[in-house]
């Protein structure tokens, strides 16, 4: 970019999910807007992106979905009795599930992008400068690109954001195949959310962090398996869990057949802290520390979140008034007010506390969870409850509870104390 050209208004930088969806959502508003990147904005993503009927219902986004489920469900019982005694019997979500077609995501926001006549740039930021007027970035590659605001949306290690170092981050991973097999792993047309059975797994591996099958029927014989840790910190290794679902497989009797695509360690951070709410930069997605940390779930919170912070920073924009760091301000207090930083320093606790569960307090926390009426257990995985909603469905889960659950939320071992503190008066 010439140093004679225009500022623009934004510029994002970042080429995943993140990037795309608000450098869309700021094309949308008219602004004049940059993305730069080390890859190309259409190179292919390699992970799968789940979200709930409802969510892309609302959205109006059920078009982007390459699978839709309605049989969907989780297995709570240890599996060391009879399959077909009650206490292992399925538990129905009686909600949709979704995986979207990644390929179809990636060219809406694109699409959305070129409407938008979004300018893109190839390069990796390097420097960053910021005066009263506008922000600055420099390239390896020798370029600088000028604008009122810059977003780093550059993923789970950002380029130029401050987060805050608050221990360790607590990692969700998994290995997953998408295959045939000897006999079908799941029902026809079902959608597991969490298979937590662990009569495969001698009585030491029992006492290690556990482990759950996420799995679903992909239709014309094929079936998608993951074994997945919820999240810790360290994380289980990738080892570990490839010979977990094997063992899984093998003590049902069922062969792999086929690996039509094989995920080798998705590590997904789940409790990266808030950044800085001070900075004279924003941040958007994962580098913004908007992952759920109970749930992992991002997309449906990008999708939501990404017009309404567009509309503002548009607003803010138009003032020529504003500097880069009041307008990065504005910015901040949309994506994080008060109450969601209160929402997310409970979602933390609640995370605080399952990486501490051993196998059998966990599935009886599921149990518990899955308790609560559908809406609640809903508005909690997808952060769409109000903070009101979220404590009195906290509390109903904690009555509900047993002994050894309850216990377990009590007791405080870690961080439990200060992200209460967090939760009652959260940091500015």
């Amino acid at each position: 970019m010439s140093t004679n050209d225009p500022p623009m208004d934004v510029l994002v930088l970042g080429s995943g999910p993140g990037a795309l969806a608000i450098a869309a959502a700021l094309g949308q508003e008219k602004l004049r807007v940059g993305v730069l990147s080390i890859n190309e904005p259409s190179d292919p993503w390699p992970f799968t992106y789940g979200i709930w009927g409802e969510e892309v219902d609302q959205l109006g986004l059920e078009g982007l979905l390459k699978h839709r489920w309605s049989k969907t469900v989780s297995y709570l019982g240890d599996g060391s009795t009879d399959q077909n005694s009650p206490k292992n019997n399925a538990i129905k979500h009686n909600r949709d599930y979704g995986l979207f077609d990644k390929n179809k995501l990636q060219k809406h926001w694109i699409d959305q992008c070129n409407e938008g006549a979004i300018k893109w740039f190839r390069g990796e930021a390097y420097n960053l400068e910021i005066d009263n007027i506008t922000s600055s970035v420099k390239t390896i590659q020798g370029e600088r690109i000028i604008a009122k605001l810059i977003i780093d949306a550059t993923g789970y290690e950002p380029v130029f954001l401050n987060v805050p170092k608050n221990g360790e981050i607590a990692v969700q991973t998994c290995y997953g195949i998408v295959g045939e097999f000897s006999e079908p792993p799941v029902e026809k047309n079902q959608f597991v959310l969490m298979d937590y059975r662990s009569n495969h797994l001698s009585q030491e591996e029992k006492e290690e962090p556990p482990t759950f099958l996420y799995a679903m029927d992909m239709g014309n014989g094929k079936y998608f398996l993951e074994e997945t840790s919820l999240g810790l910190a360290p994380p289980v290794k990738l080892e570990t869990l490839k010979a977990r679902l094997h063992a899984r497989l093998k003590q049902r009797k069922i062969e792999i057949k086929k690996i039509d695509h094989e995920e080798n360690g998705v590590f997904l951070p789940m409790n990266i802290p808030i950044p800085d709410l001070n900075q004279s930069i924003l941040g958007f997605g994962g580098a913004a520390g908007m992952v759920h940390p109970a749930s992992g779930y991002l997309v449906g919170a990008l999708l939501r979140r990404a017009p309404s912070l567009a509309k503002e920073l548009a607003s803010a924009i138009k003032d020529s008034n504003k500097s880069p760091s009041e307008i990065a301000k504005q910015g901040w207090e949309t994506l994080w007010p008060k109450e969601l930083r209160r929402k997310q320093a409970l979602y933390q606790f609640g995370l605080e506390k399952l990486m501490r569960f051993p196998e059998s307090q966990l599935r009886y926390f599921f149990k518990s969870f899955f308790s609560l009426s559908n809406n609640q257990w809903y508005g909690f995985l997808t952060n769409t409850l109000t903070l009101n909603q979220l404590v009195a469905a906290m509390w109903t889960m904690f009555k509900k509870a047993p002994l050894n659950v309850k216990w377990g939320l009590m007791e405080m071992k870690g961080r439990e104390l200060k992200l209460l503190w967090d939760f009652v008066k959260p940091s500015i």
